[in-house]
């Protein structure tokens, strides 16, 4: 399964609900949280140029937000990029 990295924030649902999908997928992941890390959320809108949380990586993949997440899974393109096999 390749690394995920997740960036959040305090009281976000939407970050919420991407780490509950994650989570039922049995994927595992970082998560840095941009209201407690200092320069977090500077780091997030570098890496990303945006500054909505959630933002998500597979691997290398800027997969977006947790609309673009749900997308993959409605399309199911999800699983291939996590490696699990259905």
């Amino acid at each position: 399964m390749p690394k995920i990295l997740i960036y959040t924030a305090n009281l976000c649902p939407y970050c919420t609900m991407a780490k509950r999908l994650l989570d039922t997928k049995g994927a595992s992941y970082s998560e840095i949280n941009v209201d407690s890390k200092a320069g977090g959320r500077q780091e997030m809108v570098e890496k990303t140029k945006r500054r909505t949380v959630p933002q998500i990586f597979i691997g290398e993949l800027h997969v977006g937000g947790f609309d673009d997440l749900h997308a993959l899974e409605t399309d199911n393109e999800l699983d291939s990029l996590l490696a699990i096999s259905s």
